[in-house]
Parts: structure tokens; sequence; C-alpha cells
């Protein structure tokens, strides 16, 4: 089964992701539509039959995303570490994730050939614990991204059990190299190939000139205390999504997640042409 995962508010009607799907029936696959960013009010457009990823998720062999950026980390946080091929078609602004353009939507069959090019791109578990109590644990393809409500927090950082910096600022990126063409580039942190293995850590407008970006080992323990919020408001996101609130003392535990996520490559453009959508 190859699901085709399509922003409804990109993808108009749903008529790329029915395209994809008659592309698809015609070359004998089976297809269904799983959209992204629903909620209970959202009805799909008459003649068109769609599922919820949940249910298909045992039966996948692909998943084609149609979408920006954004699509595809909803898709993976969907996904909850099944590691299946994934496509991405360019309905966004950047799209710097993705492989094909639009027009580009009869070369979909060629995705499903057993030796295309794939990505394997490393991923990050985090924990957040608070006392003796671990609140939550996710993963992110991106970033884990530590941030003040508007205000200087805190946050100091090891690698292994020794202390990197302490620094007063608007927060902290931690990224993997794919994230490393977001929020963290644009903190100033360092473009990595997304291929790589390697953390980042990179600090929001930090208000000292000691504290500077860092590429660390994969293999290294990341933890990130939040100190001094008293009076004061935090947050944690994980790949673009607010996950908690955060307090003083809260412990963030960051490391190489045993998932990766592979992305199909069929655009032909090197890692380098592509940052030109960055300029």
């Amino acid at each position: 089964m190859i699901a085709l995962c399509s922003n409804p508010y990109r993808d108009t009607n749903l008529s790329r992701a029915e395209e994809c799907r008659r592309i698809l029936t015609d070359a004998g696959y089976r297809a269904c539509i799983c959209p992204v960013f629903t909620d209970e009010d959202w009805t799909a457009p008459d003649g068109i039959r769609v599922t919820q990823l949940r249910d298909v998720m045992a039966e996948l062999s692909h998943v084609i995303v149609l979408g920006g950026d954004g699509t595809i980390l909803a898709v993976v946080r969907e996904l909850h570490g099944l590691s299946v091929p994934i496509l991405g078609v360019n309905l966004g602004t950047k799209g710097f994730m993705t492989s094909l353009e639009p027009e580009e939507l009869g070369r979909i069959t060629e995705a499903l050939c057993p030796d295309v090019p794939v990505s394997e791109r490393m991923m990050l578990d985090v924990s957040l614990i608070r006392g003796n109590k671990t609140l939550l644990e996710d993963h992110a393809l991106n970033d884990v991204v530590i941030h003040g409500y508007g205000e200087c927090i805190q946050p100091t950082a090891w690698a292994d059990g020794k202390q990197m910096f302490s620094f007063s600022g608007d927060g902290l990126v931690v990224a993997t190299p794919t994230g490393s063409t977001g929020y963290s580039m644009s903190a100033g942190g360092p473009i990595v190939e997304p291929d790589a293995r390697a953390i980042l850590l990179t600090p929001i407008c930090a208000h000292t000139l000691s504290a500077k970006p860092y590429v660390l080992s994969p293999q290294k323990k990341v933890r990130v205390l939040t100190e001094k919020l008293t009076g004061r408001r935090a947050y944690l996101a994980v790949d673009g999504y607010s996950v908690a609130d955060l307090e003083s003392g809260d412990l963030l535990e960051v490391r190489q997640s045993q998932h990766f996520v592979r992305m199909i490559e069929l655009s032909g453009k090197s890692f380098y042409e592509r940052l030109e959508k960055l300029v």
C-alpha cells in the first residue's frame, strides 16, 4: 500500500493527490489518500475517498507526501519511527526536503523502483525530565528547541557530562543535519549535509560572546538544564510542535535515535544546488 499524504490547504480539492492515485492505480499499485492537518470539522471533497494514515501503517510500502517541509515533518511524526521510504512533492514555498515539483508527478512511479536513491536521515530522541520523573519522550527529524516566551532564559548544556556553555538568551536549538538548514541556520548555525551524522547545538540570540554553535559526534549524549525561569516562561518544541511548557530545573536529554527517516531522492540535483532555494 502506498499512502498519499497531502496537505489539503496546499493541494486544493486534493486534486494532486487524486492525480497521483490514478497514476499509481493505472500502474498496478494500491494507493490511498491520507490527508494531513485535518480535524473533525474537515470534510473530503465530493467523490474522493480518504483514509487515516494510522489505519494503513501496517500495510505501507511507501509514502508520498504532497506539501512542504512542514507536511513531511508532520507525516514523520505520525509514522512513529516506521522506516518506510518517503517521497516529497513540493507544494510549499522552499520545499527543501522534497524531491519533485508538481509538474513532475508523472515520475512518481520511479520512486517505487528497487534501485531508487534513498538518503538515510538521522533522528534525535528527546526526553524531558522534571525531578525524578520523565514527563515525555519524543523524537525529531529536524530539531529540538528550548525557547522563552519573549523573555530571556538561561540554558546550560553538557555533552557526555562535560559542560559546554551556560548563557542568557532567547533559547537553544539542538538539530540534526537535516535540520541544519532550518531554525539552526537562522540562528547562525552551520549547514551540514543532510545524510551526515552529527548533533548541532546553536544558541539563539545569546547575550554573551562565549556561546558558540557546536557540531558534535552523533554518539554524544546532550543534556540541557533550564535555569532561572522563576517568573519567566519557556517552552519545548519538537520539529516545530510545542510539546511542553518548561519550569526552572527541567532537564532535557537528547541523543541519536536508533530510527532513521528514508527520503527518496529523484530531483537529480546535488545538495549544494538545492541550497540555492535558501538564498
